[in-house]
């Protein structure tokens, strides 16, 4: 009995394994191409070396002079502040605001409770290009065009996130808040000094989703952020790249330092992103 189910086991991990190399393959060419010279990334295209770092002999000037020329063609230092302003400012807020809305459809019973869970859960079939006209129209009357706060708060309330916490609550046990209710803890203490702190799981597993989402927003930055010191890390690499001359060593590295955060908040967060997921079940 145990042999089979070994064997079974090491034909998963080899093909899992192979899965991820083939989905590294493009990850390492970009990073691999950052380091070469447009000549060098055409003519290392067709064989085993487009995975490859160049060799030392082969390198014209620093390992990093595409990203040195990148930085000094086109402001992406500031693209990238404001791609992490932006992006962050949703997760905090977003975190905060969406929490709160799932412990409230977890717990507290109110009039048409399921009905205003419908609703927000039917809000994920509605394509947010449909709703950007009229959510510009308000943000322009506002006058947060060109400012973050026009970038951020249209985008705090997120169903899916509610949805998540609102599983992830119904599981939490009920009993660590009946013992903080007879020590005389308030309903917004026991929310803030127990639930927040033992739910850092599906805490981690929305604030990577909201990330991933933000970070490679395109259209709502181009639409809202239309001058040069707003605009995000998205909007920058389309500025780049439409800029002659078109340099792909350039392109490649500015591309690479778009990724780069995407990969460290997954590599750091990933363990309570597996348990979030593990523990949003399907309870009702």
């Amino acid at each position: 009995m145990k042999k089979p189910v070994l064997t079974k086991k090491i034909l998963l991990y080899v093909t899992m394994s192979f899965l991820a190399v083939i989905f590294l393959f493009p990850l390492v060419w970009m990073v691999m191409s950052s380091l070469k010279g447009d000549v060098q990334i055409f003519r290392d295209m067709t064989s085993i070396k487009a995975f490859l770092p160049p060799m030392p002999n082969e390198v014209d000037g620093s390992y990093f002079q595409n990203y040195i020329m990148a930085f000094e063609r086109v402001n992406l230092f500031r693209y990238i502040m404001n791609s992490l302003i932006y992006t962050i400012g949703i997760i905090i807020f977003g975190l905060i605001v969406n929490s709160m809305a799932g412990y409230a459809l977890a717990r507290f019973q109110f009039p048409l409770r399921n009905f205003w869970l419908a609703v927000i859960i039917a809000t994920l079939i509605i394509p947010p290009e449909s709703i950007f006209l009229p959510l510009y129209v308000l943000v322009f009357n506002l006058g947060w065009v060109n400012t973050y706060t026009g970038l951020i708060v249209p985008f705090i309330a997120n169903a899916f996130a509610i949805f998540l916490f609102r599983q992830f609550f119904l599981d939490f046990p009920r009993e660590l808040e009946e013992a903080a209710k007879i020590d005389g803890c308030s309903q917004i203490g026991i929310f803030f000094r127990i639930i927040v702190p033992l739910s850092k799981p599906v805490f981690a597993t929305v604030a990577i989703v909201l990330f991933i989402n933000h970070w490679n927003d395109f259209l709502w930055p181009l639409v809202v952020a239309n001058d040069d010191s707003m605009r995000t890390i998205q909007i920058g690499l389309q500025y780049f790249m439409n800029q002659p001359p078109i340099q792909w060593g350039q392109v490649m590295a500015a591309l690479t330092v778009a990724t780069v955060p995407m990969l460290l908040i997954f590599i750091f967060l990933q363990r309570y992103y597996v348990q979030g997921l593990a523990h949003t079940g399907s309870k009702n």
